[in-house]
């Protein structure tokens, strides 16, 4: 349920008010979906898996600040990223068993969940940039 940010008075403190929460939400999503993708193109290049620390800083950022985001746009956006590492590291363990009995089925696994990641993230950071919700109609 969304709330409702309409401005009856037309208060102009209330509309600054507004547009600079929005503002704040759209650095913090840029930032958060910046992080993600180098974790997403890092764990495509072989050798660049310097991404750990980087998902969990964005990881931690996302859920501090998805509560400020209730009632907007902005939240489907949290909600999406959230997902997307979750269901992420749920792929990445459950194919860990491929690595130490075949490398190759290991190795494509990998691959797939890091280009279904990458897809993810970048679709977001798309529908952020046009301020659009991440919810598509069933």
């Amino acid at each position: 349920m969304t709330q409702d940010f309409s401005n009856p008075g037309n208060d102009p403190d209330l509309d600054r008010v507004t547009l600079q929460r929005l503002q704040s939400l759209n650095t913090v999503g840029t930032i958060s979906y910046i992080l993600h993708l180098i974790v997403a193109v890092g764990a495509l290049i072989p050798g660049g898996q310097f991404g750990p620390l980087l998902l969990l800083a964005a990881l931690i950022i996302d859920m501090i600040k998805r509560p400020d985001a209730e009632g907007t746009w902005h939240a489907s956006h949290f909600r999406w990223r959230i997902r997307t590492v979750v269901i992420a590291a749920l792929l990445y363990a459950a194919t860990v068993p491929l690595w130490f009995l075949f490398i190759v089925p290991g190795w494509i696994a990998w691959c797939a969940i890091s280009i279904w990641f990458l897809y993810r993230i970048v679709t977001g950071m798309v529908r952020m940039n046009k301020g659009l919700a991440m919810e598509f109609a069933a």
